[in-house]
């Protein structure tokens, strides 16, 4: 549907998996003749849609870096979603922003991009979030990897879909695991985008192409009065990292795990000592590598795993993850194929099967067994010298 603000501000929202949007987004620059096409997109997400191949250039150290592991699995995986739900109208994620990109330009005009950039959106809204809001984004987020239903995708409301964009409803479910920043992933980017669309009509007349969960906010915001109170630099700032739980605690466990140790020598000799050592390489190490095992991880990523979290796990400067998932890559490294084939990823066997995916899953899922070992490791040491 679109929405007529003003003589200079048209908006047109669409879904990003219809074929009518597509008609309509024709139709609408077709009968307005603008002079300027916005499009809600940043300059990451136009590459990524003008740029399927991407993927080969993406460097390998950014696949082992635990925090870029989990941002590119979930990209991937929500991109797979997109592209499923898409073949049920025959229309690829995102057609609607290039007919409205390629109709600018058989008319010649310009195009704005007035989304704000994707990364700066999710820093800000990492650093809203609590340490349990944290984890539990990261829990669901590897409930839905592992055990990804190709049926329970099929069986999804495509029509309740087609009522938004699919990057706003997928706001949706994250505003329901992660409430507090609900602000930055909505609210924000309505402000954001209305004051660009207010800037470019200043320049001549604009249709805006925005996904329809949007619209309403957008409107409301440009509805207002000529002046949006919007302060651009200001939501395009990313807030510096505030008190972090994670890392205090990832410099306490070295601590506490040498208080441990000593404190079960001195009261209990060399032999309780050693066995206190003895569980937390088989608790963590254990742990670690059945994540890299649960990821099909190689067999000597997975040893690797096992004998590199009880080391790492007493260094917060370095993870498990990153060392397990260098041997992975020595050992399954990824082909030009398999980055090609991450724009075709359709289904679990293609997960995988996927050597970039393994990758990643190598480097998340030992990281997070790593996490996990070393809160039991450190909870079981201590009971050991309680009992003493």
């Amino acid at each position: 549907m679109h929405v007529k603000i003003n003589d200079n501000i048209i908006l047109v929202g669409t879904a990003h998996i219809s074929r009518e949007s597509i008609e309509e987004v024709k139709q609408v620059i077709e009968e307005y003749k603008p002079d300027i096409v916005a499009v809600e997109l940043c300059k990451k997400r136009y590459n990524a849609i003008v740029n399927k191949d991407k993927w080969e250039n993406t460097p390998v150290s950014n696949l082992l870096k635990s925090n870029n592991a989990y941002l590119l699995l979930a990209q991937t995986f929500l991109s797979s979603i997109q592209r499923k739900l898409g073949k049920e109208y025959g229309v690829e994620p995102g057609s609607e922003m290039i007919a409205a990109m390629e109709e600018a330009e058989k008319h010649g005009l310009k195009v704005a991009l007035v989304d704000r950039d994707i990364s700066v959106t999710l820093k800000r809204a990492w650093r809203k979030m609590g340490f349990r809001e944290k984890l539990k984004l990261t829990w669901e987020f590897l409930k839905a990897i592992v055990g990804y239903d190709e049926e329970e995708i099929n069986e999804l409301d495509l029509k309740e879909l087609m009522d938004q964009d699919v990057i706003s409803k997928l706001m949706e479910e994250f505003r329901e695991i992660a409430p507090s920043v609900s602000n930055v992933l909505i609210y924000e980017r309505d402000r954001y985008i209305a004051k660009k669309i207010l800037d470019e009509s200043k320049k001549g007349r604009v249709v805006a192409v925005i996904g329809a969960g949007h619209l309403k906010g957008i409107q409301k915001q440009l509805e207002k009065n000529k002046k949006i109170d919007v302060n651009i630099k200001e939501l395009e700032y990313v807030p510096e990292k505030r008190f972090s739980i994670l890392k205090t605690i990832g410099y306490i466990i070295p601590v506490v795990f040498a208080v441990l140790i000593i404190y079960i020598y001195l009261f209990g000799g060399w032999m309780q000592a050693l066995d206190a050592l003895k569980w937390w390489i088989l608790i963590n190490g254990g742990l670690s590598a059945l994540g890299a095992l649960i990821a099909r991880g190689h067999p000597f990523s997975v040893i690797t795993a096992f004998f590199a979290a009880p080391i790492t796990s007493l260094n917060p400067a370095i993870a498990a993850g990153w060392v397990a998932g260098y041997v992975e890559f020595k050992m399954h490294k990824p082909m030009v194929k398999d980055f090609k084939q991450l724009s075709k990823l359709d289904n679990l066997r293609d997960f995988w099967n996927n050597r970039v995916i393994r990758l990643l899953m190598v480097v998340a899922l030992a990281n997070l067994g790593s996490m996990i070992g070393t809160f039991i490791a450190i909870w079981y040491i201590g009971s050991l010298g309680i009992n003493l």
